[in-house]
């Protein structure tokens, strides 16, 4: 394994990369997926980090933790210039880096989530400005913020737009889905008292009406921020961690990728 560490937009990115390319020939280009961590836009948990990285490391994709920025900085729509950003150096450092340009998913946790859909809804949104080629090809979204109004979470949606009503009404995701939404892959915990699991039942309700590609978990049991649902991250739920496997049946498909 190889460790790359770069800068987006001001922002660490800390990558792990296979090293095996001179032994196998049939994946000398994986597909990669991009972490990024919750904590309501004020911290990014660091359990919602390695854990993951790690378990799609073990798949054989190419795996990146975006360090975006919280509090203060997160106004004004810096995290999500970082996150397209990040998709658009991979496409770039590609070929050097053994990743499918064209197969690049982005993995959020709560705000991490709402960071990860953002992107999703705004990659072509012509007021930002985003860069080309920062739509991600698939979403992992794991009990999102996605709503700044009803069922919102108050904090990240009060980070994430600095106090800007226009801003915190742009970011109100379920409103903001379209066709070219990538497909995505949700699950929540029934249990989260911190986001309500109507977040992402709203969003996945809407990739529906548009046509978007989407598998939808709804777990009957499942607090907030239980991660990778594994003691090493000191949340084990022996429910709600069945979201790995599905998440990795679902994303090997649609990537037409065999480990």
């Amino acid at each position: 394994m190889e460790i790359i560490a770069f800068e987006a937009l001001g922002a660490a990115v800390r990558g792990y990369l296979q090293d095996d390319y001179d032994t196998l020939r049939a994946h000398r280009v994986r597909p990669a997926v991009i972490i990024c961590p919750g904590g309501a836009y004020r911290w990014r948990s660091p359990r919602e980090k390695d854990a993951p990285a790690f378990e799609f490391l073990s798949m054989g994709y190419q795996v990146f933790i975006l360090e975006y920025s919280c509090a203060e900085k997160a106004a004004e729509f810096r995290p999500l210039r970082e996150l397209a950003e990040t998709v658009c150096t991979l496409r770039k450092n590609h070929a050097g880096w053994h990743i499918d340009p064209d197969k690049i998913a982005v993995l959020g946790f709560s705000a991490g989530g709402h960071l990860a859909a953002s992107l999703g809804a705004l990659w072509n949104d012509k007021e930002l400005g985003l860069p080309r080629g920062s739509r991600p090809d698939a979403l992992i979204l794991c009990y999102p913020v996605v709503s700044t109004r009803e069922f919102a979470h108050e904090e990240s949606a009060r980070w994430v737009s600095g106090g800007d009503e226009a801003v915190r009404e742009k970011l109100n995701l379920q409103e903001r889905v379209t066709p070219a939404f990538p497909p995505s892959f949700l699950w929540h915990g029934g249990e989260d008292a911190s986001v309500p699991p109507e977040n992402s039942l709203m969003l996945a309700a809407q990739l529906r009406r548009n046509g978007v590609p989407v598998e939808y978990h709804l777990f009957e049991t499942g607090a907030h921020g239980i991660s990778t649902c594994s003691q090493e991250v000191e949340t084990p739920d022996e429910v709600c961690k069945a979201w790995l496997p599905l998440c990795k049946t679902w994303l090997n498909r649609r990537f037409s990728y065999i480990p």
